[in-house]
């Protein structure tokens, strides 16, 4: 396929950016989105110039590295993938892709289309934990009966991957998605219990504090979400919050 990418260059975060246009003549329809910007770098590399800098760790859709606003959409025009996920049979010839980074005031730009997400890593720092005895002694997780049904959902919460595609497809930049899953994962589960009150009320704070905006209950969250972690968190999350602050 022939394409025509137009994407986002930026040097570093002080910088300003702006869309730079290049054009692809034999592009691969099984290739992945990622692999297609392997192509692309090595042509810039070859002559000389400079490549374009992404995000990327596993390719299988699971570290939420690769996070890339594509045509107007976090990780593309498929739903329930990353965008290492995304092959470029999606696209006809002669298609012009926009691609740019992820936008939100607590996701600064590093380069191009590489942003700063340790705004995440503090929320979660924040209270995403449980108190373990590690004294010689831990007790088996699998020896603490759990119903099927709780467990699923915690399980569901858990497959959150920390991608950012929830802030960079709300209109608020919210984080409510990111932040409710990982509450809900230990909030539904017993040995999350001790921390309860603490974790949402620490959580919620640093989120706060890192500058995401709030729920308006849009509901572009859980559409653009390559886990399609569910709304029904973000209720969780309110009711334990407000659990706590009684």
């Amino acid at each position: 396929m022939k394409l025509t990418l137009k994407i986002w260059r930026q040097k570093n975060r002080k910088e300003k950016g702006s869309l730079v246009e290049y054009r692809l003549e034999n592009v691969n329809p099984d290739d992945s989105f990622l692999e297609m910007l392997d192509s692309l770098n090595y042509d810039l590399i070859v002559k000389g110039a400079s490549p374009v800098a992404f995000d990327h760790d596993c390719r299988e859709g699971i570290c939420g590295m690769c996070s890339l606003f594509i045509n107007g959409r976090p990780h593309g025009p498929d739903r329930g993938i990353a965008t290492c996920e995304l092959h470029m049979r999606r696209f006809n010839d002669g298609d012009t892709v926009f691609v740019e980074p992820f936008r939100a005031k607590a996701f600064p730009i590093i380069k191009d289309l590489v942003i700063d997400r340790s705004s995440f890593d503090r929320v979660q720092q924040a209270g995403g934990y449980i108190s373990v005895n590690t004294s010689g002694n831990p007790q088996d997780a699998n020896t603490v009966p759990i119903e099927k049904t709780i467990a699923e959902a915690a399980f569901d919460s858990a497959t959150c991957i920390g991608c950012g595609a929830c802030v960079a497809a709300c209109k608020n930049a919210s984080a409510m998605l990111f932040v409710s899953a990982k509450i809900s994962q230990l909030a539904l589960l017993p040995q999350g219990k001790v921390e309860a009150q603490s974790r949402v009320a620490n959580m919620v704070k640093q989120m706060d504090e890192e500058g995401f905006g709030n729920c308006t209950n849009t509901g572009a969250c859980e559409v653009e979400c390559p886990k399609e972690i569910s709304l029904t968190n973000i209720a969780r999350m309110n009711r334990e919050y407000f659990k706590a602050s009684m």
